[in-house]
């Protein structure tokens, strides 16, 4: 989904638009990143390794439900292996998105819409290294992106060693619903580093480092903050939208640790820090367990623990209209915490049951999310212009399901 990975308002003097969506910019950015993540992870199970990704085909079914908002559709993997030196994978990825979020109830109405994503990418190897570049599309009704990805991974050391280098470049061209005369664009880059290390016979070790620069129009269209006004005599606040800086720097550090144990299970665990220009600073913590069952089945579980600091220009009620030079009231831009337990299922078959395919997995993730904000607070409890910044706090649960199969050929 890429860094670049879902609402609309509608301003008080615009309640006349007849269709209004509301869609935090910033988040679907994370969340395009994230679902590039994902679909590398289907695309290449040696990103760290001097040989090529298998061949195979990955069909998946993805389902993302809560707080107001469901998305789902399908993704279609394939990669092909030629010469034994050079890799190439397509990948087509449809998100269907459902929203009566909470500001698209206070702020607007529900909305629907689609999203689809087109990537291919090349791997060369030569010995112990491997280049790689892919290129992606995301086109919706609003927001168009495309991405240019490369990167270099290098062995060394018997192969105890490997170190990566990635670099991104994505540019967005934004619309908005309702007004033909809009038009901005956004921009980003992605610099990563990794290293790998094979600690002992048992123990597995990765280093990584992602700095992200963004420039250019960089909130939502749509979304407003609130800010008090005693002459609404309804609620006592106003809407206004929102402002953002034209410029981001993010920096991300994490660790990551996997023990293999005599009878084929793991345990693993991560840490990852995040911090960036606007003020956020955020923790990431998970922990996991693999098991096999036989020669068939596996199982996994794993539990996630983020939490975040506030933006410096995030406020869920600001005393009045502009109140400095940038402002915002995005829920992803406040304090809050959520965990995630995720559970799945693995199921290997042979070739015995697969006509021309040599192999083949069933696979089922459930995740279950839950969010807590600290300072944001849910306007949908509404008791009169005296009650306005005393709201009870916003918080909701999530579940997302996650089944693909995977062929190889």
């Amino acid at each position: 989904m890429p860094v670049k990975g879902p609402e609309v308002q509608a301003q008080q003097q615009a309640v006349v638009v007849a269709v209004t969506k509301i869609k935090n910019f910033l988040h679907n950015a994370i969340y395009r990143l994230l679902l590039l993540m994902f679909t590398g992870v289907l695309a290449s199970q040696s990103v760290n390794a001097a040989v090529l990704p298998e061949e195979r085909v990955d069909s998946l079914y993805h389902n993302y439900t809560g707080g107001g908002i469901t998305i789902d559709g399908p993704s279609i993997l394939v990669r092909k292996n030629f010469a034994d030196k050079i890799s190439i994978s397509a990948n087509y990825y449809v998100d269907n998105i459902t929203s009566a979020s909470i500001d698209a109830i206070t702020q607007a109405s529900p909305y629907t819409e689609n999203r689809v994503q087109q990537s291919i990418g090349i791997d060369y190897l030569n010995d112990k290294s491997t280049l790689s570049y892919s290129y992606t599309t995301s086109i919706e009704s609003d927001f168009d992106a495309t991405t240019h990805s490369f990167g270099i991974s290098q062995e060394m050391f018997g192969s105890m060693t490997t170190i990566s280098l990635g670099y991104s470049i994505g540019d967005n061209i934004i619309t908005k619903t309702g007004d033909d005369t809009f038009l901005e664009t956004s921009g980003f880059t992605d610099y990563r580093a990794s290293l790998s290390q094979v600690l002992t016979k048992n123990l597995i070790m990765a280093l990584t480092y992602d700095i992200i620069t963004d420039d250019g129009f960089l909130n939502n269209p749509y979304r407003s903050i609130r800010y008090l006004d005693a002459t609404n005599a309804e609620f006592g606040y106003s809407y206004q939208l929102e402002e953002y800086p034209e410029t981001r720097s993010t920096n991300a550090v994490s660790i990551s640790m996997r023990y293999f144990l005599p009878y084929r299970a793991a345990l693993y665990g991560s840490y990852r820090y995040f911090t960036d220009s606007w003020g956020i600073k955020a923790d990431t913590y998970e922990i996991g367990y693999v098991h096999p069952l036989e020669e068939n089945w596996t199982f996994e579980t794993s539990f996630r623990y983020y939490s975040q600091t506030q933006a410096n220009f995030y406020s869920d009620l600001f005393p009045f209209a502009r109140p400095q030079n940038v402002f915002a009231r995005d829920k992803e831009l406040s304090t809050f915490t959520d965990i995630n337990i995720a559970l799945g299922v693995t199921y290997e078959f042979g070739e015995d049951n697969l006509f021309f395919f040599d192999k083949g997995s069933a696979n089922l993730y459930y995740t279950y999310m839950a969010f807590d904000y600290a300072n944001f607070r849910d306007v949908r409890v509404n008791n009169g212009p005296a009650t306005a910044g005393s709201e009870p706090l916003y918080n909701f649960t999530a579940s997302v399901i996650r089944l693909y199969f995977s062929f190889w050929f």
